[in-house]
């Protein structure tokens, strides 16, 4: 049974998915890691990879090559997105990245990410088929903003916002300050203000930020993908969960049962971008996703789009 194997490397993340087909035909997920680089660290500012950055990332490569050589997996696809994209220095994490993992490095642009981001859902998320929506990915520096049909995509738009580069650029207080938080939404509206979006329509939420509101939501103190996957929150829920994000202190974030450590400085500033959307699209219910790129990736690896 081939095993085949997507890291992401994100502006905050570095993320692992081996998957094989199951006896069901579906696609399972034999290994799924988190680790976070921090690529995106001062890349808003300075315009380049923070050396710290590239040697946190660098050592999850290394402990990622050695997770798929337990694993023997087949087909390997590493894709990196907009910190690598952006950085006037990413060949300094490129070129040693390579030949540790012992495979390309594929550097896409927005508009490839946004397509891997929206087949993931229309292949995880069935009930999505002949319904339009709207996907939104919320990375560390940059944000995809797909509208679909339901059976393919009509936009895709990527924008250079991010939790980790608004939580830099506008968060700087500790609970941030009304000042700080009306500017980071002036921000995010500005950002979205030129796209042509449709209204009264699903928000299908992927990514870090969407999963850690869930993990919230849910209380869970062990991440579950089974759950999270598929929650549905009603736009007021999310609107308070942001608000309370956005209002609390790190100390208090970091009581807060669902969120990572590594996520309590940047996790305000990711809601808040999901709750500016929401009020933009008028959305009448967020469905959250679990499944990002890194599962778009591993669709196209496995099968022809369904």
């Amino acid at each position: 049974m081939t095993r085949t194997a997507v890291i992401d490397i994100g502006s905050n993340t570095l993320l692992l998915l081996i998957t094989e087909p199951g006896p069901d035909g579906e696609l399972h997920a034999v290994v799924d890691l988190c680790r976070f680089g921090r690529l995106g660290q001062g890349l808003d500012a300075s315009g380049r990879l923070h050396p710290d950055a590239i040697a946190r990332s660098l050592d999850i490569c290394r402990e990622y090559r050695a997770t798929m050589d337990a694993h023997g997996v087949g087909p390997i696809a590493v894709i990196a997105t907009e910190a690598v994209r952006k950085a006037t220095n990413g060949a300094d994490f490129v070129v040693p990245a390579r030949a540790i993992l012992g495979a390309d490095i594929t550097v896409i642009p927005g508009e490839r990410e946004a397509a891997l981001a929206f087949t993931a859902q229309i292949r995880s998320l069935p009930t999505l088929r002949g319904r339009r929506f709207v996907v939104v990915d919320v990375g560390g520096a940059s944000t995809e903003v797909i509208v679909a049909d339901g059976d393919r995509v009509v936009s895709a738009v990527s924008v250079p916002i991010g939790a980790v580069r608004l939580a830099e650029r506008h968060l700087r207080h500790d609970p941030p300050t009304a000042d700080e938080r009306a500017a980071l939404a002036a921000t995010i509206d500005a950002a979205l203000a030129p796209l042509d979006l449709p209204t009264g329509v699903t928000l299908v939420a992927s990514a870090g930020t969407a999963t850690t509101l869930a993990a919230v939501e849910l209380e869970l103190v062990r991440y579950d993908p089974a759950r999270v996957h598929g929650l549905t929150l009603a736009p007021a829920r999310l609107l308070e969960l942001a608000d309370r994000l956005l209002t609390a202190s790190s100390e208090q974030r970091r009581a807060m049962v669902g969120i990572e450590p590594q996520r309590v400085d940047v996790i305000p500033a990711g809601a808040a971008i999901f709750a500016r959307l929401v009020a933009r699209l008028d959305a009448p219910a967020i469905v959250i996703s679990d499944r990002g790129i890194r599962w778009g990736m591993a669709y196209e690896l496995s099968s022809p789009a369904a």
